[in-house]
């Protein structure tokens, strides 16, 4: 990896979207939890939640990633009030087809991964970039199983 690959992958955007996590904070009671870990590199990504009609009402994730990792929770984190699992589950096919696939960006809501798309090139870094999906998802269907 050169200089300009790692300058270019590490984009100011990148940076400063891994600088503004959004949710951070505890939920009092949460309907469903999960932490996720990327066996690859260690990162884990702790998300809890309470739902209302299916969708998500509230929202808390703790993002122990790299800076594409943090990225990622940021941009999902922005969008996430609101969703329902099959919106979750298309936006996390479409993110993991951009990087695998060299799909297209992934659709609205999700259109903010635009800035995460060279990272393509950089396989070791996927799983930590769809771990704000998978964490978001397991907790979804943790509150679920316990309604």
């Amino acid at each position: 990896m050169s200089d300009t690959d790692l300058i270019k992958l590490y984009s100011k955007q990148i940076l400063s979207l891994a600088a503004s996590i959004p949710h951070q904070a505890p939920l009092d009671a949460p309907q469903g939890e999960a932490k996720v870990r990327s066996p690859l590199c260690g990162s884990t990504v702790t998300a809890a939640l309470t739902l209302d009609s299916d969708q998500i009402a509230e929202f808390s994730q703790n993002v122990k990633a790299c800076a594409l990792g943090q990225a990622s929770a940021s941009i999902l984190g922005k969008v996430i009030i609101g969703l329902d699992r099959p919106t979750l589950d298309q936006g996390r096919a479409e993110l993991s087809a951009m990087l695998k696939d060299a799909g297209p960006v992934p659709s609205a809501p999700f259109d903010g991964y635009e800035v995460l798309q060279p990272a393509r090139e950089f396989k070791n870094r996927h799983a930590s970039i769809l771990l704000a999906f998978d964490a978001t998802i397991e907790a979804f269907d943790d509150a679920k199983a316990n309604a």
